[in-house]
């Protein structure tokens, strides 16, 4: 939750097995991603609006500075996981902003998961090529 005096707020998004960690505060639109600047982070541009969605949404691209620190998974997953925690963020800075961010899907969690490989198979579905002889 946003305090008066550091106005400032930190949330967690998940997606598959990648977790990413945010604070975000208001200030003049910079990314950091682990350290690094997020364009250097997420390479393609994909990648790039997946993360500044909910940004885009609520016409604050310029508006807040983020700070982030992601794990797990690949940089996809990733990405999700920081599009989520910013849609999170923004959304306990200005519960005005709820319905727009909701209606474009971005405060929903992604559920899926890689289905775990079965005993006596290659894979989770896959089967082992018949012989008939």
């Amino acid at each position: 939750m946003a305090t008066a005096k550091t106005a400032t707020t930190g949330t967690t998004g998940r997606r598959k097995t990648a977790v990413a960690r945010i604070n975000i505060a208001p200030g003049s639109g910079k990314i950091s991603v682990n350290g690094k600047n997020f364009e250097d982070y997420f390479t393609t541009i994909s990648m790039q609006n997946t993360v500044l969605k909910p940004l885009e949404v609520v016409n604050a691209i310029k508006s807040y500075d983020v700070e982030a620190k992601t794990s797990g998974g690949g940089l996809q997953g990733q990405a999700g996981a920081l599009s989520l925690a910013i849609a999170r963020a923004l959304n306990e800075f200005n519960e005005a902003d709820r319905p727009l961010l909701k209606a474009d899907g971005l405060l929903t969690r992604d559920s899926r998961r890689r289905e775990r490989k079965k005993p006596g198979r290659p894979g989770a579905r896959k089967r082992f090529q018949f012989s008939k002889r």
